[in-house]
């Protein structure tokens, strides 16, 4: 059976009736957003890794909670997002610190040319100034303009309302503005 042409209501149903193929094939569409939101929140380093997995074990134990009511993408992406700030509450409360900032150089874009220094730099400075971000805004921050999310649906994946993304999001830029300002 070829799962690539199914929609994601019928993978989930599949899945649901113990088609191990069609929850494979909700991974594969799904595993580089989650991995792009987990690594926007904390870097490039072991424990996005493990919580890209911990998403996916967690979509499978709660698979029948979902309801369809949002797409499974938005429903997934809460997941990752939810984890990955219980992650950087625990590791705050644990070491008092969390990001090495040299871990984030690799989040916000691709670079494919290694002889590109400037966009290294630029990449590197944004990772900083984001690694420095509360964890509720350089959330807002990786949904909305790293991932592209509306604010509707920011707000669905994060749990608060719509005003509260706008401000966060609004607060966010102007101190990525001023972080940014320092490092040049």
């Amino acid at each position: 059976m070829t799962y690539n042409g199914l929609t994601d209501e019928q993978l989930v149903s599949l899945a649901l009736n113990g088609d191990r193929q069609a929850f494979s094939e909700i991974v594969e569409r799904y595993r580089r957003m989650v991995a792009r939101t987990v690594k926007g929140m904390l870097g490039d380093n072991v424990y996005a890794e493990d919580i890209g997995q911990d998403v996916f074990v967690r979509l499978y134990n709660s698979l029948s909670e979902f309801r369809g009511e949002a797409k499974l993408a938005t429903y997934i992406n809460k997941i990752a997002v939810n984890l990955t700030l219980n992650e950087i509450k625990r590791r705050k409360r644990s070491s008092g610190v969390f990001v090495n900032d040299s871990q984030l150089q690799d989040t916000l874009y691709d670079v494919t040319d290694e002889n590109d220094h400037d966009r290294r730099d630029t990449k590197e400075i944004i990772g900083r100034a984001l690694a420095k971000l509360e964890p509720g805004f350089r959330a807002v921050v990786v949904m909305r303009m790293l991932e592209g999310y509306s604010t509707k649906e920011t707000a669905e994946v994060l749990g608060i309302p719509m005003g509260t993304v706008l401000s966060r999001l609004s607060r966010a830029q102007e101190q990525l503005k001023m972080i940014i300002q320092e490092y040049r």
